[in-house]
């Protein structure tokens, strides 16, 4: 009888080990090819780009990406700093008869900060990431392999607007306040938007107007949640992104889980994420879809990138 309880307790184990590592892979390999490395940039195409410019009536055009500089807030200990020099000018020399002088810069910083694009390298789950990549498969001190921003081809393609802060009738909206589905569904509504294949989904909460406060920016935010992002994966978009230093609701909807909108996006579904996108000006004209622009800076081997995304319409 002891033997038998034994061995009832094994199998048990075992099956909820299966079980797990199941679970684990289920989510790949991607549905774009076991060998795939791009993830939701599969969804573009010249089609694509040309229905985006088609959206293009006024020319106005919208920087999203904000200055990045010595205060710009980051998740600790990410941080800026840039060394202006004069290569062997200083001292009032020249070059040539036409006396030619120059600066130079040096700079020094994390590359996720400020207004930022997380590539499918950024986060994973137990060591996974995109398509079942592990670090022995990509990750070198001296830069990725693979997964690297210097790989993704430029993002051209609709951009949707959702303003949030409209939905909930806060701005900026409370840190810890979150939308899923059933919100997001609403306030497209609202806008008359349909969110579509390919689209690139930004979110106005209003919150990056705490920003010049360090302390209140980063103690939280309101964001995206998990069902949320199953919802635009389901919609097959390319990004999503908000103002707001991390996309994601904080403090999150289970205390237990840490980031988990991150890896969702990324890992599972191979799908960017963009933050501290200033889309405030496009909210306050009610520009709810546009075409939106990104050539990221390619850095090989880069996690993620300092950007500047534009929308034009």
């Amino acid at each position: 009888m002891r033997n038998a309880i034994a061995l009832m307790v094994m199998l048990t184990a075992t099956a909820g080990v299966l079980a797990q590592d199941v679970a684990e892979e289920s989510w790949h390999p991607s549905k774009h090819g076991a060998g795939d490395t791009l993830g939701a940039i599969n969804h573009l195409s010249p089609a694509n780009v040309v229905r985006a410019a088609r959206l293009v009536k006024t020319g106005q055009t919208y920087p999203l990406g904000v200055v990045t500089g010595w205060n710009t807030p980051a998740y600790p200990p990410r941080h800026y700093a840039i060394t202006i020099i004069q290569p062997g000018w200083q001292d009032g020399g020249a070059m040539g008869d036409n006396r030619a002088t120059g600066n130079d810069d040096l700079l020094y910083t994390w590359m996720g900060i400020g207004s930022q694009l997380d590539g499918l390298g950024h986060m994973g789950i137990n060591h996974v990431y995109y398509n079942g990549l592990q670090p022995k498969d990509f990750v070198e001190l001296t830069g990725l392999t693979k997964l690297g921003i210097d790989q993704i081809p430029p993002i051209v393609t609709r951009g949707v607007l959702l303003d949030m802060a409209r939905h909930f009738g806060k701005r900026p909206l409370p840190a810890g306040t979150v939308f899923n589905e059933a919100e997001i569904k609403a306030q497209a509504a609202a806008q008359n938007v349909v969110i579509g294949k390919g689209d690139v989904v930004l979110f106005h909460t209003g919150w990056l107007e705490m920003a010049e406060d360090a302390d209140a920016f980063m103690a939280g935010e309101p964001g995206l949640g998990l069902g949320g992002a199953k919802y635009l994966a389901g919609l097959d978009v390319v990004a999503i992104g908000a103002d707001t230093w991390g996309l994601e609701v904080v403090p999150g909807e289970d205390p237990n889980l840490v980031f988990p909108v991150h890896p969702e996006l990324l890992a599972k579904n191979g799908i960017y994420i963009l933050e501290n996108m200033n889309v405030g000006a496009l909210a306050a004209d009610e520009a709810w879809e546009f075409l939106f622009v990104l050539g990221q800076p390619r850095f090989q081997g880069a996690v993620q990138a300092v950007i500047n995304p534009v929308a034009i319409r």
